[in-house]
C-alpha cells in the first residue's frame, strides 16, 4: 500500500482502469472529516510509507492519526496450524494429508485467488512449466473461475495438458475446488507461494514467513509485487508489469519455480521470509508495535 505516494518509488502505470479511479475519488470525497487510518499492515514491513502518508496528512490536519493493526487474521490462527505450536493441524482438505508427506520447504503452493481470469493457454504453459521444473507443487486451479465471477451462468472446466496430472502424480496435485489457504501456507511442507500478490494473499504469506514467486495481475497488485521484491526482497519476479500483456512461457515459469525451490538464492530468500514472519508475529504479541497500535486505536474511539 502506498508505493505510488512515496518519492523513492516510481508509480506503477496501468494498474488502475479510468472506472476504479473514479469510484476512488468518489469515495475519497466522502472522507472529509476523518480523524485517521486503520490499516491491515504493520510498520515492520510498511513504517517508512506509513511515516510519508501521515506526514502528508498532517500537513492539513496536524491531529490526524494513523494505526497499522496488521497482521490480523493470519496470526489470530497462527497456532493452529503450525507444527509445535499449541494445537493440531485443522484438517480441512485432503491436500493437507498429502503436505504431510512431502519433505520441509519442498512444495511451491499456487493460487491466483477468486477473481482472476487465466486463459487457457497460459494455463497450459504454466502446467508445462511446473511439469519441466520438477518441483513439488499444489496448484489450486478451481473448475468454476470464469471471465465474470458475477455470471451464474457462466461456467468453463479449465483444461490442462493431456495426461498432466498423471504424470505429475506424486509430484504435484491439482486441487479443483476451494482450499485452505492459510493452514497450507502454514505447513512445514510448504516453501514457496506463486502469487497474483492480491494484499491478503501477501500479507499471510510473509506473516508465515513463506516467500513469493509474484504473477501481479491488476489493481494494488503490481504495487504490492514491488513491495514484495524490490523492497523487502522476500520473493522474486515471475513477470514483469511492463510485460503485463504478453504469454508467459513455460520456459520462464520453469526457471523461475527452480530459482526460488532449488537454488541457494532461493534459499536465501526463504530464510529472509522466516525471519520476517517471527518479527511480524512478535508485532502483535503483548508489548509489540502492532498491538500497542491497536491499543492505541481502541482507547482513541472509547475515550
Amino acid at each position: 500500500m502506498g508505493l505510488e505516494l512515496h518519492p523513492e518509488i516510481p508509480p506503477v502505470e496501468g494498474c488502475l482502469n479510468p472506472e476504479f479511479e473514479a469510484f476512488m475519488a468518489y469515495q475519497t470525497n466522502l472522507l472529509n472529516g476523518k480523524s485517521g487510518h486503520l490499516y491491515n499492515t504493520s510498520r515492520v514491513i510498511e513504517s517508512c510509507f506509513i511515516d510519508f502518508i501521515l506526514a502528508k496528512e498532517t500537513e492539513t490536519n496536524e491531529d490526524m492519526k494513523i494505526w497499522a493493526i496488521g497482521p490480523l487474521e493470519t496470526v489470530t490462527i497462527f497456532k493452529q496450524i503450525v507444527p509445535n505450536s499449541s494445537g493440531e493441524h485443522k484438517r480441512d482438505c485432503s491436500c493437507l494429508e498429502w503436505l504431510d508427506k512431502q519433505e520441509r520447504n519442498s512444495v511451491l503452493y499456487i493460487s491466483f485467488g477468486t477473481t482472476t481470469f487465466m486463459e487457457d493457454e497460459q494455463i497450459r504453459e504454466l502446467a508445462i512449466g511446473l511439469e519441466k521444473s520438477g518441483v513439488k507443487f499444489l496448484w489450486v486451479l478451481r473448475d468454476a473461475d470464469k471471465g465474470n465471477v458475477f455470471d451464474e451462468s457462466e461456467a468453463r472446466r479449465l483444461q490442462l495438458p493431456q495426461g498432466f496430472e498423471e504424470r505429475v502424480k506424486g509430484k504435484g496435485i491439482v486441487v479443483r475446488d476451494w482450499a485452505p489457504q492459510l493452514e497450507i501456507l502454514g505447513h512445514s511442507s510448504t516453501g514457496g507461494f506463486m502469487s497474483h500478490c492480491g494484499w491478503n494473499s501477501c500479507f499471510e504469506s510473509i506473516s508465515l514467513g513463506v516467500p513469493i514467486a509474484a504473477w501481479s495481475m491488476h489493481s494494488d497488485q503490481p504495487m504490492n509485487a514491488v513491495l514484495i521484491t524490490d523492497l523487502l526482497k522476500v520473493g522474486v519476479v515471475v513477470r514483469e508489469w511492463t510485460k503485463r500483456d504478453e504469454l508467459v512461457s513455460s520456459s520462464v515459469i520453469e526457471k523461475v519455480a527452480k530459482r526460488l525451490m532449488k537454488s541457494e538464492e532461493g534459499d536465501e530468500i526463504r530464510e529472509k521470509a522466516e525471519e520476517l514472519g517471527n518479527e511480524l508475529r512478535k508485532a502483535v504479541a503483548e508489548g509489540g508495535v502492532s498491538r500497542m497500535e491497536l491499543n492505541s486505536f481502541i482507547a482513541q474511539i472509547t475515550r
